[in-house]
């Protein structure tokens, strides 16, 4: 019935057009004659009458408003938005066709892997389900909107984020909002999003943008013919809206509340989920890419149309490529006024978040080489990596060229991949330049040798450890057994507790326990008490 309803209104557009078409000539027709008539008549009252003056009708032809032309042209705008919709429909109806067909799939596959191998191996052969869009389950009381039975089953994940914002538009602050939908299978694979501006009424608020959200969610879920749905929320007074546990005091909150609760209703299944801002990022993201839509501007330039947006820290208009979106809550800043704020931030030896008033998003490092030096973004990153790794835990490549940090737990699983026994040998493996390690020595790997006949040998003497525990010797240094860093007492009392925590004894290397000494050694040498009594007084 849609098909024959689309195909009269094309007949009709196309006989409008004609008959408009028609009229338009018949009545140039009209003029072009009556034109022609005037010419005569002035010809003959020239000939009588040679100092009358000359008229010329035709001058005039032109200055009256073309209201044909301006028919013509809405009926060609009606033509294409139903082109438009007739091809958006087709689209809709093939990912659906490619969504049933999905499910009914994996089904088939669940039902194959439950089958008994003795059945299998007796009737596997003749077992099949051809997929096909007329089959309809009998067994259940819910009512399925057809063709499409699988999808009207099957349950499925819906996320949605509404978000207001006050932008910049050249000089002039606006509010501007936007949502984003996300269709998921229960699999959480995603089927359809969408990215929607928000009209002026319904950026008023955070909460109504975000209950448009829901709304403009389940629309795109029925539009799908989805049956059984969960759509998630993660604003807790929200959340509780509607569920009905609390009454929205706003009378355009609850008529949205309302909206919604007259939504679920069309489907078997539908109820709200709970969620934090962090599960429904992706979400978030297109409602962003919905309000920078808006307060950007086309410019042409020598290369061409570019685009530009007004950065809110120093309200310069920059192309849209120079400016930087902070990860986490998608802000956008030029890259010069985010490479100043990182950079002081750095300086102060603090963690750069988000310029906006009251985001706390942080600065990924990763993602500032884009107006950073390259060299310090990896320096920086070097930095936060080894603040984040326990001292025990921290491993360096032995290789000068490399020495990579990483964490004990991380570079053992990386080495199960490659090295059978891991588990019962020191060799690891460099998760940057690849190569091997002993963990025990911290060199290079020494392949044939046990660590206790390479520590006897020449090599491990010339080795960069073997040459640090001579030092050490020397110098009277004391290894800690659980970091293996060197400690130098330099004055004080030889209870000493190294960075990773681990206290022991000086002189002869035995833990302490609950801050007592284990050993008979004495606690300390008066030489140093006296020496650190005397670099007191000097200050």
């Amino acid at each position: 019935m849609a098909a024959i309803e689309e195909d009269d209104v094309s007949v009709i557009l196309e006989e409008q057009r004609e008959e408009i078409m028609a009229a338009k000539t018949l009545a140039q027709d009209h003029d072009l004659a009556f034109n022609l008539q005037m010419q005569e008549a002035l010809a003959v009252s020239r000939a009588a009458h040679t100092s009358s003056p000359t008229l010329d009708f035709t001058a005039e032809e032109g200055d009256g408003f073309d209201y044909t032309s301006l028919i013509l042209e809405d009926i060609a705008r009606v033509d294409q938005e139903r082109r438009d919709h007739e091809v958006g429909a087709q689209e809709t109806k093939r990912l659906k066709v490619d969504l049933d067909r999905r499910i009914h799939d994996q089904r088939f596959a669940k039902e194959i892997m439950n089958i008994p191998d003795a059945d299998w191996s007796k009737d596997g052969d003749y077992f099949h389900k051809p997929y096909s869009l007329e089959e309809a389950s009998s067994s259940s009381a819910v009512k399925v909107p057809p063709p499409f039975p699988a999808i009207g089953f099957e349950s499925f994940r819906v996320y949605c984020k509404g978000l207001v914002s006050e932008e910049m538009i050249g000089e002039t602050r606006v509010t501007v909002g936007g949502v984003g939908v996300a269709l998921c299978d229960s699999s959480d694979n995603l089927i359809w999003e969408v990215a929607k501006v928000l009209g002026a009424d319904e950026s008023k608020s955070p909460q109504i943008a975000e209950l448009e959200a829901i709304l403009r969610a389940l629309d795109e879920a029925l539009t799908f013919d989805l049956g059984r749905v969960t759509f998630f929320i993660d604003d807790f007074n929200l959340f509780n809206y509607v569920t009905g546990r609390v009454e929205p005091r706003q009378s355009a909150v609850a008529t949205l509340v309302n909206k919604v609760a007259l939504l679920q209703k069309k489907f078997s299944y539908c109820q709200p989920s709970l969620l934090t801002r962090n599960d429904v990022k992706f979400v978030f993201k297109l409602a962003r890419d919905a309000i920078v839509s808006q307060i950007k501007w086309p410019e042409e330039t020598s290369k061409g149309k570019t685009f530009k947006e007004t950065c809110v820290i120093c309200y310069e208009g920059i192309t849209v490529d120079k400016m930087f979106s902070v990860d986490g809550c998608f802000h956008r800043f030029c890259f010069s006024c985010m490479k100043q704020h990182v950079e002081i931030k750095l300086l102060g030896g603090k963690t750069a978040t988000c310029p906006s008033d009251g985001c706390k998003s942080e600065v990924k490092m990763d993602c500032c080489a884009k107006f950073l030096d390259p060299k310090l973004v990896e320096v920086m990153i070097q930095r936060k990596k080894e603040g984040s790794i326990n001292v025990s835990d921290k491993v360096y490549c032995p290789y000068p060229k490399c020495s990579e940090l990483m964490a004990k737990a991380e570079v053992f699983e990386y080495t199960k991949q490659f090295f059978v026994g891991t588990e019962q040998s020191p060799a690891r493996k460099c998760m940057k330049c690849g190569l091997f390690f002993c963990m025990q020595c911290k060199v290079p790997w020494h392949y044939k040798d046990t660590c206790d006949d390479f520590s006897k040998s020449k090599r491990y003497q010339n080795a960069g450890d073997g040459m640090l525990k001579s030092l050490a010797q020397s110098k009277r240094w004391r290894q800690c057994i659980r970091c293996n860093n060197m400690v130098e007492l330099a004055f004080g009392c030889y209870h000493i507790t190294c960075r990773c925590g681990y206290e022991f004894c000086y002189t002869c290397g035995a833990e302490w326990k609950n801050k007592k000494a284990t050993c008979a050694c004495p606690i300390w040498n008066e030489r140093n008490i006296i020496r650190e009594t005397n670099v007191n007084r000097r200050r």
